[in-house]
């Protein structure tokens, strides 16, 4: 486990290589480590958070490709002020990982909010991120939302 003051580990934590690659990218959000977090994924990655149409992705077909990958973060990452995670399950068989948790948020206003959600990691066999698939609801996550 990655030790990080913003990523709480509530989980299994089997020594499987992708739910370490899964801890990596929360710490590299949390940290907003655009550039290096971008290494994780292979060039024909497809990220879908969450899965479906939202704000994020009108159209729910995910973001394609290394340049779609950066595209969300710009978009949905950088926004952010500050992440917390919280994993309180952990699933991690063959070339993937499915952990179930919240993602705690603090936006630029000082409004925070969270969102429980399961994320889905797969990889190729050359170790990097092939997709991931963030299962969550919109409207669960704004009832949460408390302003400053």
């Amino acid at each position: 486990m990655i030790e990080s003051e913003f990523i709480t580990w509530e989980a299994p934590d089997g020594d499987h290589p992708v739910r370490r690659l899964s801890q990596r990218s929360y710490d590299l959000v949390s940290r907003k480590q655009k550039d290096e977090w971008l290494t994780l994924w292979a060039e024909d990655a497809v990220v879908e958070d969450p899965v479906g149409p939202s704000w994020f992705d009108p159209e729910g077909k995910g973001h394609h490709g290394l340049d779609g990958i950066s595209a969300f973060w710009d978009l949905a990452i950088a926004p952010v002020r500050s992440f917390r995670f919280t994993i309180r399950d952990s699933f991690a068989n063959g070339n993937a990982c499915a952990n179930i948790g919240t993602f705690s948020t603090e936006l630029e206003d000082g409004s925070l909010a969270d969102t429980d959600l399961i994320a889905v990691y797969r990889v190729n066999d050359a170790g990097l991120l092939v997709s991931m698939c963030a299962h969550w609801e919109m409207d669960r996550t704004l009832a949460t939302v408390r302003k400053p």
